[in-house]
């Protein structure tokens, strides 16, 4: 993945091959600027590889229009950004069932508000997010990203913004849902215990990629 002037490109990520079983746990870890958020955007479709090419399952993402694209990361992806894009004009009630609303689903506020509810939000799904705390935001970003429980989940520093107790909850929650539905679940993070619950860690450095099998799965 390079950027920049084509006489004298920046290579953010360097010759990367990897796969992905479905039911698969990974981590990307690494120092800043190592190309993590990059590679969470390229398995999200949000930007295109410069070389080589993306697929899920046998779907190659490039070959993709972009209103195909942004129907193929409504029906199968749940994104958890480190910016919550949450809509300032709805509740966090109407944020969490956005994805449900504009697949046409009749059950869209019921599935949401049990949603909010695992997320700890229960006594909160009619405030706006002016009116929560930066932790409660990510919390509705994240019932948002899982109220559809998506074959692939992307999480960028889910827990960043959060308590410690708060944290646990929303990586449980994570691990659950995972469990449940044998999605994919794919994070970015900086913290360690975290990343020692998943069965790969990605280790990115100056735009390369090491692939480690976690020997001490934890939970």
């Amino acid at each position: 993945m390079e950027y920049g002037q084509e006489e004298a490109p920046l290579r953010v990520l360097d010759n990367l091959n990897f796969n992905m079983e479905r039911g698969d746990t990974v981590a990307i870890v690494g120092p800043s600027g190592s190309g993590k958020t990059t590679l969470l955007q390229l398995l999200a479709a949000l930007e295109q590889p410069t070389q080589g090419k993306i697929n899920l399952d046998s779907q190659t993402l490039s070959a993709l229009s972009p209103d195909e694209l942004a129907d193929f990361r409504r029906d199968n992806m749940g994104i958890v950004f480190q910016s919550f894009h949450l809509i300032d004009s709805l509740s966090a009630l109407a944020n969490a069932a956005l994805p449900l609303d504009i697949a046409g689903k009749p059950n869209a506020t019921q599935l949401a508000k049990t949603m909010l509810d695992r997320v700890g939000l229960k006594d909160r799904v009619q405030h706006y997010p002016q009116q929560l705390s930066g932790g409660e935001q990510q919390r509705v970003a994240i019932a948002r990203a899982l109220v559809h429980q998506p074959r692939l989940i992307l999480a960028d520093e889910p827990t960043g913004n959060l308590d410690e107790k708060t944290g646990k909850r929303v990586a449980d929650l994570l691990f659950e849902l995972h469990a449940q539905s044998q999605s994919t679940l794919v994070i970015v993070t900086h913290d360690m215990r975290l990343a020692k619950r998943c069965k790969r860690l990605f280790w990115l450095e100056s735009g390369k990629l090491r692939v480690e099998e976690n020997s001490e799965l934890s939970v």
